[in-house]
C-alpha cells in the first residue's frame, strides 16, 4: 500500500491544559480526532452523511499511545494521520503530534483502529465502497507526486 499520510494544525487553547499547564492526557486524543476528521473531509466523506444515507459510523475500537513529551498552552502542533491497514471493516492509523517548529521532537504518538459499525445496532458492517475508492484515489495522488 502506497503511503497514506496527512497532517493537521491545532492550537493548544487554557481548556486542553491541566493545572500545570500542560495538555492534559486524554486531550492528544481528540487532537487525533479531529484530524483524523479532517483526512475523511479531505477525502470527501462527510461523516454525518454517512450515518444519515448509509447507517454507518466509524468508532475507536482500540487505542494505543505513548506520550513522549508535554504539549503546553498555546503550542502550535501538527497531527498526523498515516493509514497502515485497510481491512473490510476497519482501518489502522498511525498517528504523531508535534509542536510545528519542531517535527523531529514527537510529544504523543499513537495507533488507532476505527471500526465500521451500523449506526442503529453498532455491529460491524464493510467499509463502503465509497470511503475505499476515495482511500484509492488520494493513495493514487500520492504516487504520482512521488
Amino acid at each position: 500500500m502506497a503511503q497514506m499520510n496527512f497532517s493537521w494544525p491545532v492550537r493548544v487553547y487554557y481548556e486542553d491544559t491541566d493545572l500545570g499547564g500542560v495538555v492534559y492526557y486524554a486531550n492528544y486524543l481528540k487532537f487525533m480526532e479531529r484530524a483524523r476528521t479532517e483526512l475523511l473531509r479531505h477525502l470527501g466523506i462527510e461523516q454525518n452523511q454517512l450515518i444519515e444515507q448509509q447507517n454507518i459510523i466509524f468508532a475507536v475500537r482500540s487505542a494505543q499511545l505513548e506520550y513522549n513529551s508535554p504539549a503546553r498552552f498555546n503550542d502550535d502542533l501538527t497531527v498526523t494521520v498515516s493509514l497502515k491497514e485497510l481491512k473490510k471493516a476497519s482501518m489502522l492509523f498511525e498517528q504523531t503530534i508535534f509542536r510545528s517548529n519542531q517535527q523531529d521532537r514527537i510529544l504523543c504518538q499513537g495507533q488507532i483502529r476505527v471500526a465500521c459499525l451500523q449506526a442503529d445496532t453498532f455491529k460491524p458492517v464493510v467499509l463502503p465502497v465509497s470511503v475505499t475508492v476515495a482511500i484509492a484515489e488520494f493513495l493514487r495522488e500520492v504516487d504520482r507526486v512521488d
